[in-house]
């Protein structure tokens, strides 16, 4: 019986995903085990042999820092044991936030991550929606960028897009939201925010025209949703018809699940990057695992996968 060339492990928050990608593959997923110690310090082991393999590791990085901790040392311990190449396959990338010195005296934690990733021995990220595009520039490794336009584009094409306008919460979000709305033909309007500091908005304008029109909120992170909640009901009481959202990443930190039900949202559709299990009857979770699943049978492949980039 011939040998699958790829094996695919998973860190213990996001297996539920892996489980998902490995059913789109037609593969199992690899066997390993974390013991924990009394402490909450944990180690990893491979159950099955990896010499030779290119192994593909599973996991979102997302707080706590557990998450991360437990990929490095599965990267660590998949190098001690003559792993052909690894990679990483990170749906949500944690700390992407902190890309630059927006202040003096800071750490660049998303510089910080990708060094650790590399140290650790990783020969390839796969990711999806990083906070800030120029973050791929900070490893030194190769890094498929993936998009969750590929999935959104099918959901938009089923809404009625002859009243859509496509927004964004705030000015950071516009190249994104640009793409979609010249991708679908249809107009684009700008939310402009004022942060006296992290997660707390003092103030919201809108710049353009919603009367009368179908909004879709884009943006790539939901964390505490006071920025696209704000964004929605400014929407409404500028005489919206309708607004909805949809979010790479449903980080959805407390108390961003009840903001969402007591928003002007009719709907918020997020990917299954991240675990959510909270209860808003709002919120639609699409799954990413076969873009996924397709960008790692490309690799294995050597095929290009551009043609995932759907805008």
């Amino acid at each position: 019986m011939e040998q699958i060339p790829f094996k695919i492990f998973s860190g213990t928050k996001s297996r539920y995903l892996a489980e998902k990608i490995c059913n789109s593959l037609g593969c199992p997923l690899g066997n390993m085990n974390i013991e924990y110690f009394a402490d909450g310090e944990f180690s990893v082991s491979y159950e099955e042999s990896i010499r030779g393999r290119q192994v593909f590791l599973i996991q979102s990085t997302f707080p706590s820092s557990d998450n991360l901790m437990e990929l490095l040392l599965m990267v660590d311990a998949a190098k001690r044991a003559s792993a052909r190449s690894i990679v990483a396959v990170i749906p949500y990338f944690g700390w992407a936030r902190q890309d630059r010195k927006d202040k003096p005296r800071v750490s660049i934690g998303a510089k910080l991550i990708a060094d650790m990733l590399s140290a650790a021995g990783i020969n390839r990220l796969i990711t999806m929606d990083l906070h800030a595009d120029q973050i791929q520039g900070f490893f030194d490794v190769p890094v498929d960028h993936l998009y969750a336009s590929a999935i959104f584009s099918d959901y938009i094409k089923t809404l009625d897009r002859e009243n859509l306008v496509i927004a964004t919460p705030d000015v950071g979000g516009t190249k994104r939201a640009s793409s979609y709305a010249k991708y679908f033909g249809v107009p684009m309007v700008i939310g402009y925010k004022l942060r006296k500091k992290a997660n707390e908005i003092s103030e919201m304008q809108i710049i353009g025209d919603v009367e009368g029109m179908d909004v879709l909120l884009v943006d790539d992170i939901v964390d505490t949703a006071g920025t696209i909640t704000k964004a929605a009901n400014l929407m409404k009481s500028h005489g919206a018809r309708s607004v909805k959202a949809i979010a790479s990443h449903a980080v959805m930190s407390d108390p961003a699940s009840e903001r969402v039900d007591q928003s002007a949202l009719s709907e918020i559709i997020f990917t299954d990057s991240i675990p959510y299990s909270k209860k808003c009857e709002k919120v639609t979770i699409l799954s990413v695992a076969d873009v996924f699943a397709d960008s790692i049978r490309r690799v294995c492949n050597n095929e290009s996968i551009s043609s995932l980039y759907v805008l």
